[in-house]
């Protein structure tokens, strides 16, 4: 064990490496994830029980804790910001919850997945936005209040589309308990981002330095996503060894079309080009940590999960060099 320990962390010593020069450290989430994700594949021992509790009981607070962090960094502002972005906000709530569901339902179809995987592959494509987009889009030069308020709204929306559009989508394939779901995307979701926007409004009546908040709920966020989907990839490894490493490439596609198609749909609806690389940002990066919850918790189903912990890698390391990409060039 102590063996496995400490290659481990000589694993994550790139990551590490990352964060302390200033010119790479925007980009360090995607090497903590794959850094994290890399260690639970080979080492899924060391994410067995911890305390003497099964390490996927940890996932729901994990999840409670990232939304919370995201809940802190808005204000009453960033929804009032919708009134005034109006068109933008209505493009990109339609794409966000078009694009990936059907796009989902299409790659499961066209590979004739298994249920298992069919169905993780529809659940990551019904997920609002992700918490990282918010990071990528102000990399990538785009609208970041447009982003911010994008995450909030489809987010607000979850409780309703997701369930919604995995029941109209996967219906025929695995019985989706409607009520069940949307009880646990408020759990979850919903009441930590409540509670993480009214400690933001009190901090700030206090005059306390919003910035500081957000720097520390940043670093606690990376935490806990990182070792969100350090738990699923290490309890699903022989589930993925079975199904073979082919699985990753329809994931892949998955967040590609959602880059593609997020970014065209936004241009052929006359969106400024900051905008247009936002809602590409928006509809391409899902929140991996709730899909995981909801199919291990609500569907009882670990394979179904696989999807959404390897999305949840990938879109980070894309959307990374997506933003390299596009900072590189002024939005005209």
């Amino acid at each position: 064990m102590l063996m496995s320990i400490l290659i481990a962390t000589s694993m994550l010593l790139p990551a590490v490496l990352f964060n302390i020069y200033p010119k790479t450290r925007p980009y360090s989430l995607a090497v903590w994830v794959l850094s994290s994700v890399v260690v639970a594949y080979f080492f899924p021992g060391l994410f067995g029980n911890w305390f003497g509790i099964p390490s996927k009981d940890y996932v729901s607070p994990l999840i409670q804790i990232a939304m919370f962090g995201m809940g802190a960094t808005l204000t009453l502002q960033d929804f009032i910001r919708v009134s005034k972005l109006p068109h933008a906000i209505a493009v990109g709530m339609l794409l966000q919850f078009t694009i990936m569901p059907f796009g989902g339902w299409f790659l499961a179809t066209v590979f004739s997945l298994p249920d298992d995987l069919a169905v993780g592959v529809i659940l990551i494509g019904c997920c609002p936005g992700g918490v990282a987009s918010n990071v990528v889009t102000y990399l990538a030069r785009g609208n970041v209040p447009l982003s911010v308020t994008m995450t909030a709204c489809s987010t607000l929306a979850a409780p309703i589309m997701t369930p919604l559009m995995l029941s109209l989508l996967a219906g025929r394939i695995v019985e989706v308990p409607f009520w069940k779901m949307v009880s646990e995307i408020l759990w979850i979701v919903i009441l930590p981002i409540g509670a993480g926007l009214v400690v933001n409004q009190v901090l700030r009546n206090i005059r306390w330095d919003p910035k500081r908040t957000e720097t520390i709920l940043s670093i606690v966020s990376m935490i806990a996503i990182c070792i969100i989907c350090a738990i699923i990839v290490a309890r699903a490894r022989d589930s993925l060894q079975a199904i073979g490493f082919w699985f990753v490439g329809v994931v892949v596609v998955q967040n590609l079309l959602g880059y593609l198609l997020g970014y065209w749909g936004a241009r052929l609806s006359r969106l400024d080009e900051s905008s247009c690389r936002t809602v590409a940002i928006e509809v391409g990066m899902q929140n991996g940590g709730m899909g995981a919850t909801l199919a291990a918790n609500v569907l009882g189903n670990a394979t179904a999960a696989l999807a959404s912990a390897l999305f949840g890698c990938w879109m980070t390391i894309a959307g990374s060099i997506l933003a390299v990409y596009w900072r590189k060039r002024l939005p005209d």
